[in-house]
């Protein structure tokens, strides 16, 4: 009897193991293709062995798995609004009229049913998971999230703060070490407008960081919150993205631009050191050290300016097509712009440039020297490529554009006065009445006694006329200080009234003979 039982026994459990089985039996592969899995949490729902359109199983896969992923995340996901939408040629399964997946004849190829019963597994399949994940997703699970959000925000409160304590020190530190300064300064009777001045700015600098310090901390704990909360994680994604994603470019940019770098560094460190050769090259020149003929020492600073902005310039134009944008359109129309902003407003500039240049190696005078430029007449302090710089006897300091200096003539008083002499001349008038070899005589004595003419060569008259009552004389005298020409000019003066006193003639003047024809002179 027992041995009967046993048996039965066993096909009794089979047959209930048989009944057990679900309605929709199992998709499995009727080939070696393994497929593709769709992945929900870390759980495979089903696989894909097809591509669509332009997705490759993989792709595709990946696609659907994030699509199911998001929809069952939302808090207001409801599984009965996963609908099977059927035609002739193509099964879709829906959400709230969002396309999930589409099932073709082609992927109820590898499995043992039909499109339809493949898309109803696909969706019965897609329910369970979405429903079993949202019950696990409970009410302590929301508030375990919701916790943990309240305190990133707390910490991010608490963050916040100590930033505002933090800056708040720095702020009294700064303006404690400024008084500080300023104390010192006035006790030491040194000026200290500009750190007065100067503490505002620092202040507001400060309040300007701490400001941009909060909000960078606040823009980075949104997306830690929103990343908690299941519905928001999108929300989480962008705005990390817009953070992260120009800096990768910047990042990207700066690696591919290295060798472009590593090339401007390289042209400039060569122009650099050229330059510098040439400084050095002129700096012996300007001493004497090196002589080059026909050059003038005066000429080498000049030329050196002139060498360097040349070599800059053409740095620059070698350097541009290495530039960051310089290939872009805008770059190019900006700089254009600007060449043609320069052309316009630096006309004048540009001749007065052209013709420092031009004064230069025409050497018509030199630093020191005293000059006349029109009416101006002075020592010259200051020249350079665009004005020149000229002192008057009474400290007035003139600047002359030199394209004004080239336009007129210029009387150079120094260039001469060391090797043949500077040749001052001032003119009397004497009667017919007075013999003039007597008057010659005192003129010579008079430019003798000026201090600061010179003995050789020797004072000479000139009559420059025979006017109607009297005879003109003019004293020439030679100088070699053509800077004292004001004093020297005063000197010989009186010089000349004292020796025509002390002989007893009279310097006459039209104005002087009217009064001797019409009366007593006082």
């Amino acid at each position: 009897m027992l041995r009967y039982l046993f048996p039965l026994i066993f096909l009794i459990i089979v047959f209930q193991a048989s009944a057990q089985k679900p309605v929709l039996p199992k998709v499995e592969p009727v080939i070696a293709n393994k497929g593709e899995p769709v992945v929900v949490n870390k759980d495979t729902l089903f696989r894909l062995y097809t591509g669509q359109g332009p997705f490759t199983p993989k792709e595709r896969a990946s696609v659907v798995s994030k699509r199911i992923s998001d929809i069952i995340s939302r808090l207001d996901f409801n599984a009965d609004s996963l609908l099977l939408k059927g035609d002739t040629a193509v099964s879709q399964i829906t959400y709230k009229s969002a396309l999930i997946l589409a099932i073709t004849n082609k992927d109820a190829s590898f499995s043992e049913l039909d499109r339809p019963q493949l898309a109803a597994s696909y969706l019965s399949i897609i329910k369970k998971k979405s429903v079993n994940t949202f019950q696990n997703y409970s009410f302590k699970t929301i508030a375990i999230d919701v916790g943990e959000a309240l305190a990133e925000i707390a910490g991010l409160l608490l963050l916040i703060w100590a930033v505002n304590r933090a800056f708040r020190w720095i702020n009294q530190k700064s303006i404690s070490v400024w008084e500080m300064r300023i104390t010192k300064l006035s006790e030491k009777k040194a000026p200290f407008g500009y750190a007065v001045h100067l503490l505002p700015v620092i202040t507001n600098l400060l309040k300007a960081a701490k400001l941009v310090i909060i909000i960078l901390l606040i823009y980075l704990a949104l997306p830690v919150v929103f990343l908690i909360l299941p519905g928001t994680k999108s929300l989480a994604t962008e705005l990390l993205s817009y953070i992260i994603n120009p800096l990768k470019k910047i990042l990207l940019a700066l690696v591919h631009y290295i060798p472009n770098l590593l090339t401007i560094a390289v042209i400039y460190v060569f122009t650099r050191y050229i330059i510098k050769l040439i400084k050095f090259i002129a700096g012996e020149i300007e001493n004497g050290d090196f002589v080059i003929k026909n050059f003038y020492p005066e000429w080498a600073l000049p030329t050196y300016n002139i060498v360097r902005i040349l070599l800059y310039t053409f740095m620059f134009v070698v350097i541009f097509p290495y530039l960051p944008g310089s290939d872009s359109r805008v770059f190019q129309g900006v700089t254009l712009f600007f060449g043609v902003l320069f052309s316009f407003g630096s006309s004048s500039a540009i001749s007065n440039v052209v013709a420092g240049i031009v004064l230069t190696y025409m050497r018509p005078f030199k630093m020191g020297d005293r000059v006349r430029v029109g009416e101006i007449m002075g020592d010259v302090i200051e020249k350079n490529l665009l004005i020149t710089r000229i002192r008057t006897s009474k400290n007035e300091d003139i600047t002359v554009p030199n394209a004004t200096i080239l336009s007129g003539a210029t009387i150079n008083y120094s260039s001469s006065s060391q090797n043949l002499g500077l040749i001052l001349n001032t003119n009397v008038t004497i009667g017919y009445d007075k013999p003039w070899r007597s008057v010659h005589e005192l003129l010579i004595e008079a430019a003798l006694a000026t201090e600061g003419i010179l003995a050789e060569p020797r004072p000479f008259i000139l009559q420059t006329a025979l006017n109607e009552f009297n005879v003109t004389y003019q004293l020439n005298a030679y100088t070699s200080l053509p800077n004292k020409m004001s004093s020297l000019y005063s000197g010989l003066h009186k010089n000349i009234v004292d020796k025509f006193n002390e002989a007893g003639i009279e310097l006459l003047s039209p104005h002087f003979t009217s009064f001797r024809d019409g009366g007593v002179v006082n």
